[in-house]
């Protein structure tokens, strides 16, 4: 009877052991697939899936309105601007890209004269988005501008657009990553024949 009893425990410590290296082999099979998992989610985020830049680019700028006077005698410049915008946003990534809202403005000389409001939205992968602005010129700022009757005079007015879109890329519902566009655009509206001229882009991005 001690024989039989002794060969059941026997029996049972092997089964027992058997049990714990199984488990054993199981555990390190699951953490071997999800570290390759983790793995392959990183290589992705950085090749496949990799955040790009979006690009901004002005596709023209036009002057849609354009009324000025000049008084001689008390030295006075009564103008009004309005510019219409045609942007395009290109998303080169392969998953959507989400933007807040964001402005676009005009400068004279470096001030702020006007500004226009960029809705929030998303655009698709790979997806271009096209935005049409209008930018009027806020008289009182321009008029206070000690340069700007020189200027109505010799018959050019410099100004320059900077537009602004900020947004983030989703990589694998995991990873955010802001991402920022600017683009800033130098120009001369011609008083006389109302048209804009020399007009030249830079356009910059940030991650």
């Amino acid at each position: 009877m001690e024989v039989e009893s002794s060969s059941k425990d026997g029996k049972s410590t092997r089964l027992s052991h058997h049990t714990r290296k199984r488990r054993r082999n199981i555990c390190l099979v699951v953490i071997a697939v999800l570290l390759a998992l983790v793995l392959l989610m990183v290589i992705l985020g950085f090749t496949v899936f990799k955040a790009k830049r979006p690009v901004n680019t002005v596709n023209s700028v036009a002057l849609k309105d354009l009324h000025f006077s000049v008084d001689i005698i008390r030295l006075r410049v009564r103008l009004n601007v309005t510019l219409d915008v045609k942007l395009s946003v290109k998303n080169p990534n392969n998953v959507g890209f989400k933007y807040v809202n964001s402005s676009a403005f005009v400068r004279y000389r470096g001030e702020v004269v006007g500004e226009a409001p960029i809705p929030a939205g998303e655009i698709s992968a790979g997806g271009t988005l096209p935005l049409n602005l209008t930018l009027t010129v806020m008289a009182d700022r321009l008029l206070s501008n000690p340069n700007l009757y020189t200027d109505v005079i010799s018959g050019t007015l410099p100004l320059s657009t900077y537009t602004r879109i900020s947004g983030k890329v989703s990589i694998l519902k995991l990873f955010k990553i802001h991402v920022v566009s600017y683009t800033t655009c130098d120009l001369n509206i011609n008083v006389s024949s109302r048209t804009v001229d020399n007009q030249t882009c830079q356009y910059k991005t940030k991650v």
